[in-house]
């Protein structure tokens, strides 16, 4: 009996040891609430049935490739899948414009669900890209970590309302960091347009896929690139003057600046250290040829310090500029104590009265803090930049040239006499 009870006891401790090991592997393999998060919204309308991809249809190709990337996504990747045009078969445009919904919820992939839900799939009805845009958008705001979103479609939005463009803009505006690539399987030129258009505004790429390779290629280097991020800029919003502006320390920052208006930012220097800042200013919609950018560096009594320009003229995506400004370190305590700098942005992209003006144009902004250099031999490091400075300069060589200039004169005029 007591041989037994030994029996049962150890055989209880052994399950319990076996269950406190696997617990914490199992715990290990699901997602964390910070993992990277990435919606796949397929269009499922009714043009998906055109049979020109290696021989097959539009839907059958995005099914194939669907199932190689689930196979494919990293672990540490929360996936949902989301469709447009996919229930609504009907001529009710109102109910075709609604027509998205979430297949698959974000989170750990369970790959014969996931699979299974993709193979169900039939091409049907209207293409709402604008809709479905903010539903994936819903779909991603779960817990932290980067959001990206994968819009695979063979045409334009078919509604117009939302627009799918203003859509982007307004999700960009939000400052959550959310990313749209988009994968166009037609090649008309109203869809690159539209999609390129999507995905420029939130710091997108747009893709033109003809082969199921390309598509399942592409979809899976989004996917990596996903749980491998770059370093996520911070949301802020700058004044309309430097007293009310936010202090910035060191990092990437994002912003929306109008048509016109002028940003301020601050930056708080310590003697000893060299401010580098860049701005660029992202060009999300269509723009009048001739364009330049903007940033100085201002004190606190309104002197500038520094400036960094750039201009242009024709098509460009983003127009970027820079400044560097290094503060001597001081000997006296009183110089020792941190310095306030005002950064000024502003932009002349202007744009036809057809365009939409809200929001305003993206920005990005990075500071970085270094140490001076202890032999200042950049032009800012005395303020050369500086107003002041930069006159007085100017007087002691005019009056220079003006003294030589004149002896010279005299003494040809006294020449000219003796001969």
């Amino acid at each position: 009996m007591i041989i037994r009870k030994r029996l049962a006891a150890g055989a209880c401790a052994l399950l319990a040891a076996l269950a406190a090991g696997t617990a914490p592997a199992n715990a290990a393999d699901e997602p964390s609430k910070n993992s990277p998060k990435v919606e796949l919204v397929l269009d499922v309308s009714g043009s998906m049935r055109a049979r020109d991809v290696d021989g097959q249809s539009r839907m059958a190709a995005a099914q194939q490739a669907f199932n190689e990337v689930i196979d494919a996504v990293p672990d540490d990747v929360r996936l949902g899948i989301r469709t447009l045009g996919a229930n609504y078969p009907g001529d009710d445009k109102e109910l075709g414009c609604k027509d998205s919904k979430q297949l698959y919820p974000v989170g750990p992939v369970n790959r014969t669900e996931a699979k299974a839900a993709v193979a169900t799939l039939r091409p049907t009805g209207w293409t709402p890209i604008g809709y479905a845009l903010r539903g994936a958008d819903a779909d991603l705001d779960v817990g932290g970590g980067t959001r990206r979103i994968v819009l695979i479609t063979d045409g334009e939005d078919s509604c117009g309302q939302p627009d799918p463009c203003d859509v982007a803009r307004e999700l960009a505006a939000k400052g959550t960091h959310l990313t749209v690539d988009t994968l166009g399987l037609a090649h008309d030129d109203k869809t690159r347009e539209q999609l390129s258009c999507i995905a420029e505004a939130t710091g997108g790429t747009y893709t033109t896929v003809r082969h199921t390779k390309e598509l399942s290629g592409r979809i899976k280097q989004l996917v990596r690139r996903a749980a491998d991020p770059v370093e996520t800029p911070k949301a802020t919003q700058g004044a309309a003057e430097c007293a009310k502006a936010p202090e910035l320390g060191v990092g990437i920052y994002t912003d929306r600046s109008a048509f016109g208006q002028h940003r301020w930012y601050r930056v708080k220097v310590t003697p000893g250290q060299e401010l580098r800042t860049s701005v660029s200013v992202g060009a999300d919609r269509a723009v009048d040829p001739d364009y330049g950018v903007l940033v100085r560096a201002v004190d606190d009594s309104g002197r500038e310090l520094v400036r960094g320009t750039d201009a242009g003229s024709g098509r460009t995506d983003v127009m970027s500029a820079g400044l560097r400004y290094p503060i001597a370190e001081g000997k006296k305590d009183e110089d020792k104590q941190a310095r306030t700098v005002c950064l000024e942005v502003s932009h002349s992209f202007s744009a036809p009265a057809s365009v939409k003006r809200d929001p305003g144009l993206p920005v990005e902004l990075a500071v970085d803090l270094v140490d001076a250099p202890d032999d200042p031999s950049d032009l800012a490091a005395f303020g050369l930049g500086r107003g002041w400075v930069l006159l007085a300069v100017l007087v002691v060589t005019g009056l220079i040239a003006g003294l030589l200039w004149g002896w010279l004169s005299r003494w040809r005029v006294s020449v000219w006499r003796t001969n």
